[in-house]
């Protein structure tokens, strides 16, 4: 197998940023190191050499919450090209959740994803299965090894899957094999709040009543109740996409490896504020809502403090027609995978956090959270999955270099520093900065 070596750029990995080299030979990373490559104490004469010079070199993201809308949705998104998209975005793995349609509640329909990413993902795959009030039996006998964990709606969600009965969340809770992962928003509360502002505007709903009737309180308690639930139960849980700064209260800031409760935050909360709704209106419609800038800063906060352990996406892709219907009519989400990685440097650049951090919270804590076997990190061994980003640049997001089949995104003429110049999977590259040479993508596995 032939030999190929990143050199020259600087490396960022571990919590360290050096000028060095990355070499793998086939799919597996041989060395990793400073200056120079050298094999016997002389200078290899590699068959491949990527002149890095200038360029950071990275682990490659692993998205621990996308939506990529197969089966049942795919008038806006399907497994490809939005894993194309993700490979864009220096993104190697997913991880993709169950509300298609229909939902992946049974160990059949699970299984059809797998073998339908097999066919066409660009990048690696895997697939939470979806609890609803009735498939604990199911749930029992997941395979750790090969199932990245079980996604609970604590609040609404695509047809059956709010769960919503206490002894069916008591029961998942206990008996999970693998890591539970919640969507947390007290459904109550949204139902209260939603009555009384069409009871005092009707069909009159403007963007940025969003975050109003989705509400904090409404994000907290449900957050609390699930932090509640794992504490009784032992539970292995994983809190997915905190908007809130009250949140935070709920985690600790313990290192990663020491933590059964971990809790994640996506990358919009950390880029948008309730401000924005005004230019932006229904595009940054999500649940849950995008909320305060005091919110905002308390999330980015949370990322320094080590109470947020992993930066994600929540790429949900909806047609632009359906984005643009009334506030009742839109749909919540929207596609982010292709940009994810320049947002966090772009706060990296704005002195928000480190470059060291961005991958720490995007490659390594998710490989560490989920277990994920050999990926995440660059080091002698792992799977070659390597992002290559030029920065100091200038990328304008527009609807030409949109790879998303739903053709839009809420980031449209922004103006990013960095480029993604280069995605590895599996010791292949798959983007070249211009567009999707080849696929490499394997199912991830976990080490459970």
């Amino acid at each position: 197998m032939k030999l190929t070596i990143i050199e020259n750029g600087t490396v960022i990995n571990e919590g360290e940023s050096f000028r060095g080299y990355v070499a793998y030979s086939g799919d597996t990373i041989t060395a990793v190191g400073r200056g120079e490559y050298r094999r016997g104490g002389e200078m290899a004469e590699p068959a491949v050499r990527i002149d890095a010079s200038g360029m950071l070199v990275t682990p490659g993201v692993i998205d621990d919450q996308v939506h990529f809308r197969e089966p049942g949705f795919t008038d806006s998104g399907e497994i490809d090209p939005h894993g194309a998209a993700a490979a864009a975005g220096g993104v190697t793995s997913y991880m993709e959740m169950p509300n298609t349609r229909p939902p992946t509640v049974s160990q059949g329909e699970w299984e059809w994803k797998m073998e339908r990413a097999g066919e066409v993902s660009a990048v690696n795959y895997s697939f939470y299965f979806g609890a609803d009030n009735t498939n604990i039996a199911a749930i029992r006998r997941l395979d750790p090894r090969h199932v990245c964990g079980v996604k609970v709606f604590m609040g609404s969600s695509t047809g059956n899957m709010l769960v919503d009965d206490r002894r069916a969340l008591s029961a998942i809770f206990a008996e999970s094999p693998v890591l539970v992962a919640t969507h947390c928003e007290y459904e109550p509360i949204i139902r209260e709040k939603a009555q009384n502002f069409r009871e005092k505007y009707k069909e009159d709903i403007l963007p940025w009543m969003h975050p109003l009737i989705r509400s904090a309180e409404a994000c907290y308690r449900s957050s609390a109740a699930a932090v509640e639930l794992a504490d009784r139960y032992g539970t292995d849980l994983h809190v997915l996409h905190l908007s809130t700064a009250r949140e935070l209260s709920l985690f600790d800031s313990k290192p990663l490896s020491g933590k059964k409760i971990t809790s994640e935050v996506c990358a919009h909360h950390l880029w948008f504020a309730d401000e924005d709704y005004e230019t932006k209106g229904n595009l940054i419609k999500w649940n849950p809502a995008v909320k305060t800038a005091a919110d905002r800063q308390g999330l980015r906060e949370g990322l320094l403090s080590g109470k947020l352990d992993i930066v994600a996406t929540d790429h949900a892709p909806h047609r632009a027609d359906e984005k643009a219907l009334p506030y009742w009519q839109c749909p919540s989400g929207a596609p982010l995978v292709q940009h994810s990685l320049q947002i966090m440097l772009e706060l990296a650049a704005q002195g928000v956090l480190t470059r060291e951090t961005v991958v720490g919270k995007m490659c390594h804590a998710p490989a560490e959270r989920f277990r994920v076997k050999g990926r995440g990190y660059l080091r002698e061994g792992y799977k070659a999955d390597i992002a290559i980003v030029e920065p100091g640049t200038r990328y304008e997001v527009t609807r030409d270099n949109i790879l998303y089949k739903c053709g839009w995104s809420p980031l449209e003429g922004t103006l990013f520093s960095h480029r993604i110049v280069r995605t590895v999977v599996n010791g292949r590259t798959v983007w070249d900065g211009e567009n999707i040479v080849g696929r490499s993508a394997r199912a991830l596995t976990f080490d459970r």
